[in-house]
C-alpha cells in the first residue's frame, strides 16, 4: 500500500516545469523507497535495542540492586546523553553535502559496539560509560535518518511518511522485547544471552544501511516545494539555505518564531514526560508482574504505537499536526492518571500501555514533520537536531528528577508530581501555538 510506484519517478513534467497532476496524485499516496529501506534498518536496529531496553530496568534495580535514584541517573544517561551529540550529528551531515547516510551510519556502528560491552560491565560507573556511548550513536544517527526522511517526501505527505517510518521501526520494538523474553527462558545465563544477540542483530541492521539505503539527501522528489512551507522561516532560511551550513546558521534558526516556538514546547513537555522504563516499573509494582513477565511489558506500548502510528501520521497531515500532538499528550495526562487511582482490575495494564503507546504515535514522528516544515533543506539535519536536544536535554532532567522523587517520597507522589507538572506544561504549549497546519 505504502509502497512508492516506481512509475512515478520518470519526468512527467510539463513545459513550464511542474509535475503532471498524475504524478503528483501519485506521490500523495505513495512513501518513498528511501523511507521504506530507512524504516527496514529502524526495524533491525530497534529489534537489537529494545531486547536491551526491556531487559535493562529489572537487571539493574533487581540483578545489580540499584536504588530508584541510581537507575534515574542511569536511565537519564540512557535515554538523554544524545542530547549532547544531536547537534554534532546534524551539523555533520549537513556540512558534508549528502553525509546523511554516512554521519548516521556512524552511529548506528558505535551502538552495536557497545552491546558486547555491557557483558564486561557490572557497576555503576561502567555501565553509565557504556550507556552514554551507545546513546552518542542515536544521538548522531537521528537528526540525518529523519532529514533523510523529510527530504524524500513532499510537505504534504510528511506526517504518513513519518509514520510509516516509525510504524516499522516500532515494528522493531515490537520484536525485540519478545525475543528478549523468549531468550531469558530459554538460557540460564539470559541477561548475557540477550546482549550478545542484540549486538549480532544490530550488526546487522548495520550492513543493510549500507547496502540499501542510498547516500546524499535523499530522493528527488517531484512536486517537492522549497525548503519550507509558505510563511515558513523567510529570511533566515533563504540566507542560511543560500550559505554554506555553519554552525552559526543552525542556531539562527532560532530566530524564526515558529521553530523557536516548537522548541520550547518540545523541552517544556519533555521535562513532565516520564520514561518509558520508569512506567513499566510502576505496572509492574502496582499488579505484582512476576520478574520472568516484565520482558513483556513493552509490548503493548509498541503494539498501539504500530498500529496508530500511519492513521495519526495521515490525520496530521489532514486535521494539524498541532492538534495531534496535543491530543497526544492528553494521553499520557491519562495514563498517569490512571496509575494515581486505586483500581487493580485486569484491564488496567492494557489500558495505560495503549494509552502510552498512542501518545508515542502522536507524538514522535509528527513532531518531526512539523519541524521539517520550519527549515530550510540545507539545514535540515541541524533544524530537526535543535528540536531534538531540546527534548532529549529535558527528559534527561525528567529522569533525574522522578528518580531522586522516588527514592524520597515514594513512586506516587513521584508520578503525582510528574502528572501536574505535565498538566501545566501543556496548557502553557496550547498557548504558544507553533505548529502550522501542513499546507493543502
Amino acid at each position: 500500500m505504502y509502497v512508492a510506484d516506481s512509475r512515478a519517478s520518470t519526468p512527467a513534467a510539463s513545459a513550464e516545469g511542474t509535475a503532471r497532476p498524475e504524478t503528483a496524485g501519485r506521490y500523495r499516496t505513495a512513501v518513498a523507497p528511501t523511507v521504506l529501506a530507512l524504516g527496514t534498518v529502524s526495524l533491525i536496529t530497534d529489534v537489537s535495542s529494545e531486547m536491551v531496553t526491556a531487559v535493562l530496568p529489572l537487571y539493574l534495580v533487581a540483578g545489580l540492586g540499584l536504588s530508584p535514584l541510581g537507575f534515574g541517573l542511569l536511565d537519564g544517561v540512557y535515554n538523554g546523553f544524545s542530547a549532547v551529540v544531536r547537534l554534532a550529528g546534524g551539523h555533520l551531515a549537513d556540512r558534508g553535502g549528502g553525509r546523511h547516510k554516512w554521519v548516521a551510519g556512524a552511529g548506528y556502528a558505535l551502538s552495536a559496539l557497545c552491546k558486547p560491552l555491557l557483558l564486561l560491565a557490572h557497576t555503576l560507573a561502567p555501565i553509565g560509560l557504556v550507556l552514554a556511548a551507545d546513546r552518542t550513536g542515536k544521538g548522531l544517527r537521528t537528526a540525518p535518518r529523519d532529514a533523510l526522511i523529510s527530504l524524500s517526501s513532499t510537505p504534504e505527505t510528511r506526517g504518513r511518511a513519518f509514520g510509516v517510518h516509525r510504524a516499522m521501526d516500532t515494528a522493531g520494538a515490537l520484536l525485540g522485547p519478545l525475543a528478549a523474553f523468549l531468550i531469558l527462558r530459554a538460557t540460564v545465563d539470559g541477561y548475557d544471552a540477550v546482549f550478545t544477540v542484540s549486538f549480532c542483530v544490530a550488526v546487522v541492521g548495520v550492513l543493510v544501511l549500507v547496502l540499501f539505503v542510498p547516500g546524499g539527501r535523499g530522493e528527488v522528489v517531484p512536486g517537492r516545494r522549497g525548503a519550507v512551507v509558505p510563511g515558513g522561516p523567510g529570511e533566515v532560511a533563504a540566507a542560511s539555505a543560500a550559505a554554506r551550513p555553519t554552525l552559526r546558521a543552525a542556531l539562527a534558526l532560532l530566530t524564526h518564531r515558529d521553530l523557536r516556538r516548537l522548541t520550547v514546547c518540545a523541552l517544556l513537555l519533555g521535562l513532565a514526560t516520564v520514561s518509558d522504563s520508569f512506567v513499566y516499573l510502576l505496572l509492574q509494582r502496582r499488579l505484582g508482574v512476576p520478574d520472568r513477565w516484565f520482558a513483556l511489558l513493552p509490548l503493548g506500548t509498541a503494539a498501539a504505537f504500530l498500529l496508530l502510528a500511519v492513521p495519526l501520521g495521515r490525520l496530521a497531515d489532514r486535521w494539524g499536526r498541532w492538534r495531534v500532538f496535543l491530543t497526544g499528550h492528553g494521553a499520557l495526562l491519562l495514563a498517569y492518571a490512571l496509575l494515581l487511582t486505586s483500581w487493580h482490575g485486569t484491564a488496567l495494564p492494557y489500558a495505560v500501555l495503549a494509552l502510552h503507546g498512542t501518545f508515542y504515535a502522536a507524538t514522535d514522528g509528527v513532531l518531526m514533520a512539523a519541524a521539517s516544515d520550519t527549515v530550510p533543506e540545507a539545514l535540515r539535519s541541524s533544524g530537526l537536531a535543535l528540536v531534538q536536544t531540546g527534548q532529549a536535554g529535558a527528559r534527561f532532567a525528567c529522569s533525574l528528577a522522578f528518580g531522586a522523587a522516588w527514592t524520597l517520597w515514594g513512586d506516587r507522589t513521584a508520578l503525582l508530581l510528574a502528572t501536574v507538572a505535565l498538566a501545566a506544561c501543556a496548557g502553557y504549549a496550547v498557548s504558544l501555538r507553533p505548529f502550522r497546519k501542513a499546507a493543502a
